[in-house]
């Protein structure tokens, strides 16, 4: 196995032709509500099954706010019941409480807003001092209500 030396882009190890090798540890990056492996699911609604459900249609309870993070989901391949913030894409990687806190002690100044992803946003907020505190305020509280998701649309842990 050689290094291309006219092909920057070829890591060493790597065949041509094969797709790049993600480290270990790291799953490639999927776009939201793209069908992930280990579909499909089963939802433990009020003590119901229901299911089977693909990726797509477990963000659009997500969304809605039907699916809660701590609603119990199996794979159809296997029987252990997780929590539904666990599935791969479905919720942000960001915490509820974690942005919560953020917003409460430096909404003011845009971070809140960073910390999502909304990068333009938090740099408005920035300097307008959060819109005379009028801005934070209300951001406090969509965020608490679960109505501000991350930049990728998906919603909070």
């Amino acid at each position: 196995m050689t290094h291309d030396p006219n092909n920057p882009q070829q890591p060493y190890g790597q065949q041509p032709g094969q797709p790049p090798q993600q480290p270990y540890g790291q799953q490639p990056p999927q776009a939201y509500g793209q069908q992930a492996t280990g579909g499909p699911y089963y939802v433990s609604l009020m003590g119901q099954e229901q299911g089977p459900l693909d990726l797509g249609q477990l963000a659009q309870m997500a969304t809605s706010g039907n699916l809660k993070p701590d609603t119990m989901v199996r794979s159809g391949s296997g029987q252990q019941w997780f929590p539904a913030k666990e599935v791969p894409g479905l919720y942000s990687d960001k915490e509820l409480v974690t942005t919560a806190i953020i917003s409460w002690l430096v909404g003011i100044f845009g971070v809140d807003r960073f910390y999502l992803g909304y990068t333009g946003l938090g740099v408005a907020k920035l300097l307008t001092l959060g819109g005379c505190g009028i801005w934070a305020i209300i951001d406090l509280v969509l965020i608490i209500l679960r109505k501000v998701p991350d930049a990728q649309g998906r919603p909070l842990r």
